[in-house]
């Protein structure tokens, strides 16, 4: 997962960048989209739009079973903390996100914003004690880490190449469906953003990377490693959210688990919130504004939801799994063939920021890029509140080569 982290701080770059450079504002209704299609399609031109609708498909079908995982996630926590069974759990959390999506309760999505940050601050301060409490099983930890990567397991048929390949693979699928980077699905929502210049989204967001993988599932497993230490036996017998409970309850005690469970309810709830965000902009790429299909598929989403509820934890996830790779490899081709304009503008914003200014992208400066639906002199006018006028200013006073 730490490699996973580092090289996906890159293709997350790539993917940011590219989603804003790319992106197109609705006329009826000002909001701009942006995202894998739309750079797909302007990027490598409309020979390829069938990837994007491909990779939209396939992503409606990820965010159909994704919230699966969080929902399973969910129920494995609270059975732990209050042995309530999983159906009861997944009724009341399809009914929950029921109210998000007919908007009958916006406070919800409010408390979710407001309450996750405060939350992954908790864990992570959490975390940290209890790795100083228990600072002399650290090097056991890491002793571990190397010992289970490259010892040959009976279950791989004593071939030590196939316990690293394990390794590889776990790490993958779980580091990918930690930050995302690389499937495609950051820059639907950050394509968005107001930024003056596609390259601040993309470095700004590629920091993620390294808080959700390199921060907080190593806070999660350094914690659940000091437990193995302590006790392998009760660690090895455990999978999953029962893992992680017991883990902190080993360290702190009941009130441990009862913390994470509230931890994971908030991370999953506001997972689920933009997972449907990017099923349903996809849904309504794919076939426009049809309330019967979006119906239809919201009744799907909350019957997913109680699946995952009620079903194993392994289905859950591979479901999930398989969906996100086929994104990434799909992702992946098109940021392979793309990946040179997202450099040359971090080349372009490399060059103002030297030169002491506020970076403002204007894509006619860079030669040979494919023409964007935006960030062009000549229509920015028509760029849109709230930078209209840093943008206007900033791109009036601009002296480099490509605008002489």
């Amino acid at each position: 997962m730490w490699a996973v982290a580092l090289m996906g701080f890159i293709v997350k770059f790539s993917e940011i960048t590219l989603g804003m450079a790319y992106r197109e504002r609705d006329p009826e209704t000002g909001r701009w989209h942006g995202g894998f299609y739309w750079y797909v399609r302007r990027g490598l031109g409309k020979s390829w739009k069938w990837l994007g609708i491909f990779w939209a498909v396939i992503l409606g079908c990820a965010m159909v079973f994704a919230p699966a995982v969080q929902a399973n996630s969910v129920v494995e926590a609270i059975r732990v903390s209050f042995d309530v069974p999983g159906w009861i759990v997944g009724v009341i959390f399809a009914v929950i996100m029921a109210v998000v999506l007919v908007g009958g309760i916006k406070s919800i999505s409010s408390f979710a914003e407001k309450v996750v940050p405060l939350m992954a601050l908790a864990y992570v301060i959490g975390s940290i004690f209890i790795l100083v409490k228990f600072g002399s099983n650290i090097p056991h930890v890491f002793a571990m880490i190397f010992e289970y990567a490259f010892t040959p397991m009976a279950a791989t048929g004593g071939f030590a190449g196939s316990t690293v390949m394990l390794a590889i693979r776990w790490g993958l699928a779980r580091g990918v469906y930690s930050n995302e980077a690389g499937t495609g699905m950051a820059p639907l929502a950050h394509s968005s953003s107001s930024a003056n210049h596609p390259v601040k989204q993309g470095l700004v967001q590629s920091l993620s990377v390294y808080i959700d993988t390199l921060l907080i599932c190593t806070c999660s497993a350094m914690m659940v490693l000091v437990f193995y230490v302590q006790d392998p036996e009760t660690a090895t017998a455990l999978n999953g959210m029962p893992l992680v409970q017991m883990a902190v309850n080993n360290s702190v005690g009941e009130a441990g688990i009862h913390f994470i469970t509230f931890a994971i309810f908030a991370f999953a709830f506001s997972s689920l919130i933009g997972n449907y965000f990017y099923a349903e902009s996809n849904l309504r790429f794919i076939k426009g504004d049809s309330k019967a299909l979006l119906t239809v598929f919201r009744i799907v989403c909350l019957v997913i939801i109680y699946f995952g509820a009620v079903n194993s934890f392994d289905l859950a996830w591979n479901l999930a799994d398989i969906f996100m790779g086929l994104m990434a490899i799909m992702n992946l081709i098109a940021i392979l063939l793309l990946g040179k304009w997202a450099l040359a503008a971090l080349d372009d914003y490399s060059a103002q920021r030297k030169a002491g200014k506020d970076p403002v992208f204007v894509a006619d400066s860079i030669p040979g890029m494919p023409k964007t639906d935006c960030w062009h002199l000549e229509e920015v006018r028509d760029f849109g509140e709230p930078p209209v006028k840093e943008y206007l200013d900033k791109a009036i006073e601009t002296d480099y080569v490509g605008l002489k």
